[in-house]
């Protein structure tokens, strides 16, 4: 079973995304802020992130460079999730190593068909 970390200051984004990736096999933790999920992630290192840009405390930039410099921190699989649809924030979250990038709003399709992309589910 796969573990999926969800990222977001939105308990509402949380839970919907929590709903998507349990349906298709992932067990699911969730963080309401860079820094929360940096400490989850040295705890149990998640095999797939789902991070929004925007939140208090610590932004979703600033963890994804943090995890990428961990031990391990090159395995998970990261798809930011966000409404920063900008060709500068896009390359900006690709360069500190997001492998994927996908707007708000999104839906089990959209999520699906990046995880497909991925090479995380069978079509």
């Amino acid at each position: 079973m796969k573990n999926c970390l969800i990222v977001d200051d939105s308990r509402v984004i949380r839970k919907v995304a929590r709903q998507i990736f349990e349906a298709i096999g992932f067990v699911c933790e969730e963080a309401e802020d860079g820094k929360v999920a940096l400490d989850k992630s040295t705890a149990l290192m998640p095999g797939i992130v789902l991070l929004d840009w925007n939140m208090p405390v610590m932004n979703g930039l600033d963890y994804l460079r943090a995890l990428r410099a961990m031990p391990g921190g090159d395995k998970p699989i990261v798809i930011f999730c966000t409404t920063e649809n900008d060709l500068t924030h896009i390359q900006e979250a690709m360069a500190a190593g997001a492998n994927e990038y996908i707007m708000k709003p999104f839906d089990a399709d959209i999520i699906r068909g990046k995880l497909e992309q991925l090479g995380l589910m069978g079509s």
